[in-house]
């Protein structure tokens, strides 16, 4: 009956969410209902799957709004229908117009104009699908009108957008959100009216008496809507269904190529490997995923042409067919990889594809599959009101001060000037927290779909210029649409710009094939690097948790990082297994308590859960669960799972299955707990070994070209650490750095022998133009010879010359920066920022004579700084004079159990929260030798000594040690001061003389 009804997903305007709306028209017996929300479909998908499974008949539509003035309310008529909504919304969406007042020209649309704007419009004559919509609190003005007339076009229009007064108050709220206004201030017309109620069926019987042809209009314009979708366990595939012409030209192709390329993999290809690829093949086929591999094949060969370094990862690493294709490196013979992770016959989704490419080439391959297949968009994701930020944000709606709200964001909430409005802000916070807020874009998600992707809902434009889905991945999976997974990261690029490096740097180098990560793997030189943790820029096992981890492991080859990428995960450490597993690989005579079975299911890990599939294992073989029920289990714990009831099922099953099997409830309980544990936070094995592979790849360019590869490290934004880190990693490794040079410096960061030439584009404050300026005035006509040929060749502003000159750009013209700002001062003319013109004859400047001014590092080490962020000098040397501590981070094997003092260089600190909610830290340090080393901060230490940023540090503590890994538990813990700069030093001492 009701045809204009809003959820929360008509955004900063509606309240309800589809279950409460579902739930309000139970409540009010309605069997029938639209969902109408403001120029969004969002919520369609949704709201159809979750009528259905209530009984109530769903129609799907769009509220169609310029601003908040309505126009008009589109219901669909059937799927096509649905489909014309979409595209009208999308067409306006995309490029931002305003809809037209008047309904266009729709075939299975059923549009229902407002009685006021017929009024507006004088509209006498209506199209078949157009209908007159009367709200209750307009029924008094249509028996004054002449619309009264038009009997068989009246129908209901009563908008549902509240239950109470409450969601009206959160209505007003959010409406003053969007508008960035005060509450005081919110316009009427920007408002819903507080009668935007559902009625009872009785309560509207009541109130059309005499107009009883509205509603029997109403439900015959219902009764001709049919919307169709499945979901769940009856979903249809909505992907593209082939690759080629039909089903069968697809698998003969996915057949060819697997024959064409196995040799390329597998040198010998044995029985195993063959009835391994044979048995794949069949499940592919059988359950219609051939087109999927295809699509992802047809991807990678894309990058593969252009050059593009990819990293496959995901359950289809597991697959040997995706090997094979290339679409993975990861051999799943080689690791014994659980063929029932990627696919198994119980599974209605695609294994998962997630295809790395560098940050650089991914736009260009999302380009090339938009171009290459014909239903294609990004897939959406809600950005929903969190809790703080709803805070702030209604703090600005009750007009209260900024300096007021953060203190009560940090804690302070005995505020009593404005105590009672913090009081509503708090109250109405929690009840917004959770609202969608905008939309925005999935991380990495691409859909290919068989219909027209507006078959399913409208989509937006984001900034990049890709249309994109107004639905998530959740209801996209339900309703049988599986998304690609295209995603950026920068190792790869780090990779590939290290081999460009090394060609330029030394061309006679011999780089090995960095596909071929065989030779890597056994290379005990590297293997070294893994085991003491010197892996500063290397993907993925950089940070100071994993450097921790995988010295204690004593981590020494390619499976032994496999398991470390998946043990430094929450999940294996939440669940205690990662001590479990520490210990039982560093001392075999432990391996004997794990439980027979789980040794049996699990022995590479010692009977230890560490990846994914090893839930499936567990639940199939240890609790007797089927594999169907294995990966609901699986995927309930990942929140893949929408159904707590199924997941509740299958918990009971468990303990009974293991319980009739003879475990002891301890047992049960453990083993339970550990899944349990995993919550998501866990690899599949194969996910595992893909990263592993690039962590080889790039810790082959670190031991044997480490200068070039921390270049290309600092020319992709650095990684875990800040950028001051990997500069002290090229010296460390042999390397100088030097500030950006006149002469020798480009955009980025460039390396000529052992010299590492910071670039332009690191400097604080320098114009982009201005760096253009320089750049092509050296490729066009040369080096600078001096000052002064820089001058007339480079007409900057004198701010910009400046900067050049305090980072002492033009020391290899002058090496005195402090003579080359008085003579810019002196020389520089007022032309400004004007293009280069060609000149015949130079004019002659100058050449004043000027005092002897010295020039001090330690002003060089402020100007650093203060423009690049860091020193480029050892700050050690720049701290104030007195009697320091001399140990180093080698020393704290000799201290063991006992009280060190150190001095050390934060590189970065992590803040958690204990137990009991105090804070601590872990923090990682610097020593005088540039070598790393830890400590921990507890509560009370933490509380008396907190760190105060980047510098460097007096740290005195204990040492402990954890197999062979070694940290400090800090007493004390104080900043030194730096030496003053001299040049503030100075004018402090001329203020001082002239006061007094």
């Amino acid at each position: 009956m009701y045809t204009n009804c809003h959820t929360y997903y008509s955004l900063r305007y509606g309240v309800l969410s589809v279950l409460q709306l579902l739930e309000l028209a139970k409540k009010n017996a309605v069997e029938q209902l639209a969902l109408t929300d403001i120029n969004s479909t969002s919520a369609c998908l949704e709201f159809i799957r979750g009528a259905t499974k209530e009984n109530i008949k769903p129609i799907v539509g769009a509220d169609i709004r310029n601003g908040n003035t309505r126009c008009y309310v589109c219901l669909a008529k059937n799927n096509h229908g649905y489909l014309e909504i979409n595209q009208f919304l999308t067409q306006h969406l995309h490029s931002h117009k305003e809809f037209p007042e008047i309904p266009p020209s729709f075939s299975d649309v059923i549009a229902i104009i407002p009685f006021e704007k017929v009024l507006e419009f004088e509209l006498e004559t209506f199209a078949p699908n157009w209908y007159i919509g009367i709200s209750v609190t307009e029924l008094n003005k249509l028996k004054f009108s002449h619309l009264k007339s038009h009997t068989d076009k009246l129908v209901l229009l009563q908008p549902v957008t509240f239950c109470n007064q409450v969601h009206v108050n959160i209505h007003r709220l959010l409406r003053c959100i969007d508008l960035n206004i005060v509450l005081s201030k919110l316009p009427e017309a920007e408002q819903g009216a507080t009668k935007d109620k559902m009625y009872s069926l009785k309560e509207l019987d009541s109130l059309f008496e005499g107009f009883e042809h509205i509603l029997s209009n109403t439900q015959a314009i219902l009764n001709t809507c049919t919307i169709d979708f499945k979901f769940d366990e009856k979903r249809e595939n909505q992907n593209q269904a082939t690759y080629l012409e039909n089903a069968e030209a697809d698998y003969n192709r996915l057949i060819a190529l697997v024959e064409e390329r196995i040799e390329s993999r597998y040198k010998t290809v044995d029985s195993k490997i063959t009835e391994r690829i044979e048995k794949e093949l069949n499940a592919i086929r059988q359950m219609d995923f051939v087109s999927y591999f295809l699509i992802n094949y047809d991807i990678v060969q894309y990058a593969v042409k252009n050059d593009y370094p990819y990293i496959g990862r995901g359950s289809g690493a597991n697959s040997v067919v995706a090997y094979v294709l290339g679409i993975t490196n990861v051999d799943p013979i080689e690791l014994d990889l659980y063929f029932e992770r990627f696919i198994n016959l119980y599974r209605s989704s695609p294994p998962d594809f997630d295809i790395d490419f560098s940050w650089k080439d991914r736009d260009d391959v999302t380009r090339y599959i938009f171009e290459r297949f014909p239903n294609t968009a990004l897939m959406g994701t809600y950005v929903t009101f969190q809790y703080r930020a709803v805070i702030r944000e209604l703090g600005k709606v009750f007009g209260l001060p900024k300096a007021e709200i953060d203190d009560f964001i940090k804690g302070d909430k005995q505020n009593k000037k404005n105590d009672h409005y913090f009081k509503l802000v708090l109250k109405y916070s929690k009840l917004i927290h959770g609202f969608p807020n905008y939309l925005s874009v999935h991380s990495g998600g691409i859909v290919i779909t068989k219909n027209p992707v507006q078959a399913y809902c409208a989509t937006f434009m984001p900034p990049k210029g890709f249309q994109t889905l107004q639905i998530d991945m959740h209801i996209a999976e339900a309703v049988g649409i599986f998304k690609f997974d295209i995603l950026a990261q920068r190792g790869l690029s780090k990779i590939k710009d290290a081999i460009e490096l090394i060609k330029e740097n030394q061309p006679n180098a011999t780089i090995k094939n960095i596909d071929d990560t065989a030779p890597f793997k056994n290379d005990p030189a590297i293997n070294d690097l893994l085991k003491v943790g010197d892996c500063m820029g290397v993907f993925y096992v950089e940070s100071p948790a994993m450097r921790t981890l995988m010295t204690r492991l004593q981590t020494q080859d390619y499976l032994g990082l496999v398991a470390a990428s998946s043990i430094i995960r929450p999940g294996v450490t939440n669940g205690g297994m990662k001590n479990t597993y520490i210990e039982r690989h560093r001392f075999p005579e432990k391996r004997t308590e794990a439980h027979p079975v789980l040794m049996e299911i699990m022995s590479d890990t010692y009977g230890v859960m560490v990846y994914q599939e090893d839930v499936l294992k567990v639940a199939h073989y240890f609790a007797g669960l089927s594999l169907a029920e294995a990966d609901v289990l699986r995927r309930g714990m990942s929140g893949k799972g929408r159904s707590k009831e199924q997941f509740d099922a299958l918990e009971k099953k468990f303990y009974e299955n293991c319980k009739a099997k003879g475990y002891t409830p301890k047992v049960i309980e453990e083993v339970w707990d550990q899944i349990k544990a995993f919550a998501g936070y866990a690899f599949a094995k194969g996910h595992s070994a893909s990263y592993a592979v690039e962590s080889y790849q790039s810790l082959y360019l670190k031991k044997y070209f480490p200068l070039e590869f921390m270049t290309a490290v600092l020319n992709n934004g650095g990684g875990f650490y800040n950028i001051d880190t990997y500069i002290n990693e090229i010296f460390r490794c042999g390397g100088i750095v030097e500030s950006p040079c006149i002469n020798n410096s480009d955009h980025g960061n460039c390396i000529k022998g052992k010299t590492v030439y910071l670039g332009f584009g690191m400097t604080k404050n320098l114009e982009h133009r201005s760096v253009q300026k320089i750049l092509n005035e050296r490729q066009m006509f040369g080096f600078f010879k001096d000052f002064n040929d820089f001058l007339d060749r480079c007409k900057l502003g004198l701010e910009q010359l400046l900067l050049l000159i305090r980072l002492n750009a033009f020391r290899s013209l002058e090496p005195n920066k402090h003579k080359l700002m008085w003579f810019a001062h002196l020389s520089h003319h007022s032309i400004k920022n004007k293009e280069l013109q060609p000149q015949l004859f130079k004019a002659k400047r100058v050449d004043y004579n000027l005092p002897t001014l010295k020039s001090e590092q330690i002003i060089d080490a402020y100007d650093n700084l203060e423009l690049l962020g860091f020193t480029l000098h050892d700050d050690f040397r720049f701290i104030k004079p007195g009697e320091y501590p001399i140990s180093n981070a080698r020393d704290l094997k000799d201290f063991v159990n006992k009280q060190i003092t150190i001095l050390g260089k934060l590189v970065t600190s992590k803040t958690t929260k204990t137990s009991k909610g105090d804070y601590m830290a872990f923090s990682t340090f610097l020593d005088r030798e540039g070598k790393c080393f830890d400590t921990v901060q507890f509560p009370k230490v933490m509380a008396k000594y907190p760190l105060a940023g980047i510098g460097v540090y007096w740290i005195k503590g204990t040492v402990s040690e954890d197999l062979g890994y070694y940290a400090i538990t800090t007493t004390q813990i104080v900043k030194v001061p730096r030496l003053p700069d001299p040049r503030f030093a100075e004018e402090q001492k001329t203020q001082k003389s002239v006061s007094s």
